[in-house]
């Protein structure tokens, strides 16, 4: 996940603490809590369908199949996504943190832009419902999650490269 000021200003800070930690964190919460291993396209899936990081007004659920650790068999279960919750606010906190030290490093004109204009997020990390409106409720900054979130940054990074002489400051031939 990236985060990105709006306006003229850009700070780039990638967040590793994103997506792969998050599916991580359903992975060890569900074998923890239910005694079933997953793999980790279930992760993906509950994630994407049900997961949430911010309080959602109604639960919802979804069934998934694993392995019982007890008697090695596959076993379906029910997940709502309260749970998500509680097995994915570790990581967010992670990124609520991260995204807490660049904004304290950050030089105090470019801070002020950002806490005038917010904060764009990028990367498929920041689609888990609910993670802009914990960042804005715990930076008081308000953040909005960029348009074609998951390919943005690498379209955008293929058009600079395409225009690296522009970047550099100099003129095409």
């Amino acid at each position: 996940m990236q985060l990105f000021p709006f306006g003229g200003s850009v700070v780039n800070t990638s967040l590793k603490v994103a997506g792969d930690k998050f599916d991580e964190a359903i992975v060890k919460y569900i074998k923890k809590k239910h005694n079933i291993m997953i793999g980790e396209r279930t992760a993906e899936d509950l994630k994407v369908n049900i997961g949430c990081v911010f309080p959602k007004i109604q639960d919802t659920e979804m069934d998934i199949r694993g392995r019982d650790l007890i008697t090695g068999l596959p076993k379906t279960i029910t997940i709502r996504s309260s749970e998500m919750l509680e097995a994915l606010i570790e990581p967010a906190m992670m990124i609520v943190d991260a995204v807490h030290s660049v904004l304290e490093r950050t030089p105090p004109e470019l801070a002020s832009d950002i806490s005038d204009k917010g904060i764009y997020m990028t990367g498929g990390g920041c689609l888990v419902d609910g993670l802009d409106k914990l960042l804005q409720e715990k930076t008081g900054i308000n953040v909005m999650i960029a348009q074609d979130a998951v390919s943005c940054v690498a379209l955008g990074t293929g058009k600079a490269l395409e225009n690296l002489d522009a970047l550099d400051g100099k003129a095409k031939k």
